[in-house]
């Protein structure tokens, strides 16, 4: 594995922090910072999987009384905790069988620039149309997690597969999925956060399985404690924050953001 220095792990973990929960899709990101900066292959890869580990430790933090009150109520078996987990168990099935399934294709063909390119752009404009079609709906959308039931939490799960392809963000996949089932911006978005729990959780684990001996190596081991801890406490930050402008400025401006950024790229690597 080439090794990746303390620099080089703590710009990748400001970026993991930035853009995990925002719908700009932080694989594409990391994979474009990493060409960038020379940090590229199979244990880069890895390497940024990983470092997801500091971003789910903030969901755990910013809905820590959130989720002690829901897995006391489960334990208590409560309707509304019992039905929130099976909603999170169903949303999640559909992209461990997918994800598992076409694992090996990803990684060899969608992990190129340009891939990341087309999935940013077709994203944002995906986002802009949806905003701007949605905003009559608005209004009617439902608002509360309470509203999450099966169906719905399927559908999502569904549009989470999408986010398979780096570059389209699987926060993106999910609140857009989540609002065409219904739901408000901000529920589709607090789920879509609970939902990287089991999602990120299980992707982290299995990397940090397969390239363990490379990843907790002496000379690796410090730079994964920066990367893991600057994408906790950056990722910590941008939650609270994308949860306040969520319902002031919709999607819409970071899929303007996207498309200008896929031209930019493009340009500059085809010119």
């Amino acid at each position: 594995m080439a090794r990746v220095s303390l620099l080089i792990a703590l710009v990748l973990g400001i970026v993991e922090g930035l853009t995990e929960f925002l719908p700009v899709s932080s694989t594409g990101h990391l994979v474009l910072v990493g060409h960038v900066l020379g940090a590229t292959g199979g244990s880069s890869a890895s390497f940024a999987i990983v470092i997801q580990l500091g971003a789910l430790c903030a969901i755990v933090v910013h809905y820590r009384r959130l989720l002690a009150a829901h897995v006391g109520g489960a334990i208590r078996r409560a309707p509304a905790s019992l039905r929130l987990l099976g909603a999170l168990l169903v949303a999640f099935a559909p992209v461990a069988v997918v994800g598992l399934a076409l694992r090996k294709v990803i990684k060899a063909r969608l992990f190129g620039v340009g891939p990341i390119v087309v999935a940013l752009v077709v994203g944002g404009l995906v986002m802009i149309a949806s905003s701007w079609l949605g905003r009559a709906r608005r209004r009617e959308r439902l608002e509360g997690l309470e509203h999450v039931t099966l169906s719905r939490a399927l559908s999502i799960g569904v549009g989470q597969c999408f986010s398979l392809w780096p570059g389209t963000s699987r926060s993106m996949c999910t609140i857009l999925a989540g609002e065409a089932a219904g739901l408000s911006t901000t529920t589709a978005a607090e789920f879509s956060f609970l939902l990287s729990l089991p999602t990120l959780g299980a992707a982290t684990l299995y990397e940090l399985v397969k390239a363990r001996h490379e990843l907790l190596s002496g000379a690796s081991l410090g730079a994964l404690a920066v990367g893991t801890v600057t994408s906790f406490f950056v990722a910590w930050a941008v939650i609270a924050g994308f949860l306040r402008l969520l319902p002031r400025v919709g999607l819409w401006p970071f899929g303007v953001y996207r498309v200008l950024l896929g031209v930019i790229v493009a340009a500059a690597v085809w010119r």
